[in-house]
Protein backbone atom coordinates (compact mmCIF):
# COMPACT_ATOMS: atom_id res chain seq x y z
CA UNK A 1 0.00 0.00 0.00
CA UNK A 2 2.61 2.36 0.89
CA UNK A 3 4.55 1.73 -2.49
CA UNK A 4 1.63 1.63 -4.49
CA UNK A 5 0.08 5.19 -2.64
CA UNK A 6 3.91 6.82 -3.68
CA UNK A 7 3.78 5.63 -7.04
CA UNK A 8 0.66 7.73 -6.72
CA UNK A 9 1.81 10.84 -5.67
CA UNK A 10 4.75 10.77 -7.61
CA UNK A 11 2.47 10.22 -11.19
CA UNK A 12 -0.66 12.27 -10.19
CA UNK A 13 -1.74 12.09 -13.78
CA UNK A 14 -2.06 7.74 -12.77
CA UNK A 15 -4.04 8.97 -9.45
CA UNK A 16 -6.38 11.25 -11.47
CA UNK A 17 -7.06 7.87 -13.68
CA UNK A 18 -7.79 5.89 -10.83
CA UNK A 19 -10.16 8.02 -9.50
CA UNK A 20 -12.28 8.46 -13.06
CA UNK A 21 -12.13 5.20 -13.14
CA UNK A 22 -13.63 4.50 -9.59
CA UNK A 23 -15.90 7.10 -10.43
CA UNK A 24 -17.30 6.27 -13.67
CA UNK A 25 -17.61 2.40 -12.63
CA UNK A 26 -19.70 3.66 -9.67
CA UNK A 27 -21.50 6.87 -11.17
CA UNK A 28 -23.97 8.96 -8.71
CA UNK A 29 -24.20 6.12 -6.35
CA UNK A 30 -24.55 6.16 -2.85
CA UNK A 31 -22.01 3.10 -1.72
CA UNK A 32 -18.24 2.77 -1.39
CA UNK A 33 -16.32 0.27 -3.40
CA UNK A 34 -16.94 -3.49 -2.58
CA UNK A 35 -15.39 -7.07 -3.71
CA UNK A 36 -17.87 -7.14 -6.34
CA UNK A 37 -16.24 -3.76 -8.41
CA UNK A 38 -13.12 -5.06 -8.35
CA UNK A 39 -13.08 -7.24 -12.01
CA UNK A 40 -14.61 -3.93 -13.27
CA UNK A 41 -11.49 -2.15 -12.64
CA UNK A 42 -8.85 -3.30 -15.03
CA UNK A 43 -6.22 -0.15 -14.36
CA UNK A 44 -6.76 -0.15 -10.15
CA UNK A 45 -5.46 -3.97 -11.32
CA UNK A 46 -2.86 -2.07 -13.08
CA UNK A 47 -1.57 0.56 -10.57
CA UNK A 48 -1.27 -3.04 -8.24
CA UNK A 49 0.31 -5.06 -10.62
CA UNK A 50 2.85 -2.49 -11.97
CA UNK A 51 3.33 -1.63 -8.04
CA UNK A 52 4.27 -5.39 -7.42
CA UNK A 53 7.00 -5.70 -10.70
CA UNK A 54 8.54 -2.61 -9.28
CA UNK A 55 9.14 -3.43 -5.87
CA UNK A 56 8.21 -7.00 -5.31
CA UNK A 57 6.82 -8.05 -1.67
CA UNK A 58 9.63 -10.57 -1.02
CA UNK A 59 11.98 -10.59 -4.22
CA UNK A 60 13.34 -13.90 -3.74
CA UNK A 61 11.98 -15.05 -6.95
CA UNK A 62 14.18 -15.57 -10.05
CA UNK A 63 15.98 -12.45 -10.93
CA UNK A 64 13.96 -10.48 -14.25
CA UNK A 65 14.93 -7.65 -16.28
CA UNK A 66 11.86 -5.76 -18.22
CA UNK A 67 12.83 -4.53 -21.36
CA UNK A 68 10.09 -1.70 -22.05
CA UNK A 69 11.18 1.12 -19.73
CA UNK A 70 11.38 -0.81 -16.73
CA UNK A 71 12.03 2.11 -14.44
CA UNK A 72 8.91 3.83 -15.15
CA UNK A 73 5.66 3.66 -13.47
CA UNK A 74 3.15 2.59 -16.24
CA UNK A 75 0.19 1.04 -15.35
CA UNK A 76 -0.92 0.71 -18.56
CA UNK A 77 1.34 -2.14 -19.37
CA UNK A 78 -0.91 -4.54 -17.13
CA UNK A 79 -4.41 -3.33 -18.89
CA UNK A 80 -5.00 -6.17 -21.70
CA UNK A 81 -3.84 -9.19 -19.33
CA UNK A 82 -5.74 -12.01 -20.10
CA UNK A 83 -5.94 -14.23 -17.33
CA UNK A 84 -4.19 -14.72 -14.22
CA UNK A 85 -0.86 -15.46 -15.58
CA UNK A 86 -0.61 -13.76 -19.49
CA UNK A 87 2.42 -15.94 -20.14
CA UNK A 88 3.86 -15.66 -16.77
CA UNK A 89 4.54 -11.99 -17.64
CA UNK A 90 4.11 -11.20 -14.15
CA UNK A 91 4.66 -13.62 -10.70
CA UNK A 92 5.14 -11.53 -7.41
CA UNK A 93 3.76 -14.16 -5.50
CA UNK A 94 5.52 -17.40 -7.60
CA UNK A 95 4.07 -19.85 -9.13
CA UNK A 96 3.10 -23.89 -9.07
CA UNK A 97 3.77 -25.61 -6.39
CA UNK A 98 6.44 -22.93 -4.41
CA UNK A 99 3.70 -20.22 -4.99
CA UNK A 100 2.24 -17.96 -2.24
CA UNK A 101 -1.23 -19.82 -1.08
CA UNK A 102 -2.61 -16.68 0.09
CA UNK A 103 -2.29 -14.89 -4.02
CA UNK A 104 -5.77 -14.06 -3.99
CA UNK A 105 -6.62 -12.82 -0.69
CA UNK A 106 -3.57 -10.56 -0.89
CA UNK A 107 -4.69 -9.00 -4.19
CA UNK A 108 -8.17 -8.88 -2.92
CA UNK A 109 -7.37 -6.93 -0.16
CA UNK A 110 -4.91 -4.95 -1.86
CA UNK A 111 -7.64 -3.78 -4.17
CA UNK A 112 -10.69 -2.84 -1.57
CA UNK A 113 -8.07 -1.04 0.11
CA UNK A 114 -6.30 1.13 -2.51
CA UNK A 115 -9.31 1.69 -4.57
CA UNK A 116 -11.37 2.62 -1.17
CA UNK A 117 -8.52 5.15 -0.20
CA UNK A 118 -8.76 6.25 -3.75
CA UNK A 119 -12.33 7.04 -3.75
CA UNK A 120 -12.57 8.67 -0.34
CA UNK A 121 -9.66 11.41 -0.23
CA UNK A 122 -7.92 13.78 -2.38
CA UNK A 123 -3.68 12.69 -2.03
CA UNK A 124 -1.23 15.04 -2.41
CA UNK A 125 3.08 15.17 -1.87
CA UNK A 126 3.24 17.21 1.53
CA UNK A 127 5.70 19.22 -0.80
CA UNK A 128 6.66 20.05 -4.26
CA UNK A 129 9.31 17.47 -4.17
CA UNK A 130 8.67 13.85 -5.72
CA UNK A 131 8.43 11.31 -2.69
CA UNK A 132 11.51 9.80 -2.10
CA UNK A 133 11.41 5.65 -3.44
CA UNK A 134 14.80 4.51 -2.17
CA UNK A 135 14.51 0.95 -0.58
CA UNK A 136 15.08 0.34 3.05
CA UNK A 137 17.03 -3.00 4.15
CA UNK A 138 14.94 -5.74 5.14
CA UNK A 139 13.71 -8.94 3.62
CA UNK A 140 9.54 -7.51 2.27
CA UNK A 141 11.63 -4.60 0.69
CA UNK A 142 10.35 -1.62 3.36
CA UNK A 143 10.78 2.41 2.18
CA UNK A 144 13.83 3.92 3.71
CA UNK A 145 12.01 6.78 4.38
CA UNK A 146 8.31 6.06 5.19
CA UNK A 147 5.18 7.86 3.15
CA UNK A 148 4.21 10.84 4.65
CA UNK A 149 1.33 12.62 2.14
CA UNK A 150 -1.65 15.00 2.83
CA UNK A 151 -5.01 14.08 1.83
CA UNK A 152 -8.70 15.30 2.81
CA UNK A 153 -11.63 13.77 1.99
CA UNK A 154 -13.82 14.28 -1.42
CA UNK A 155 -16.13 16.32 -1.68
CA UNK A 156 -18.90 13.14 -3.26
CA UNK A 157 -17.90 11.23 -0.14
CA UNK A 158 -20.04 13.87 1.84
CA UNK A 159 -23.14 12.40 0.64
CA UNK A 160 -22.05 8.21 -0.08
CA UNK A 161 -21.13 9.00 4.36
CA UNK A 162 -24.60 10.88 5.18
CA UNK A 163 -26.07 7.23 3.97
CA UNK A 164 -24.09 4.78 5.98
Amino acid sequence: MEWALSFLLNNPEALKKAQNEIDTHLGESSRLLDESDLAQLPYLHGIINETLRLCPAAPLLVPHESSDEPNEFRPERFIDIKGQRDGFRLMPFGYGRRGCPGENLAMHVAGLALGSLIQCFEWERVSEELVDMTEGPGLTMPKAIPLLAKCRQRQNIDNLLAHL
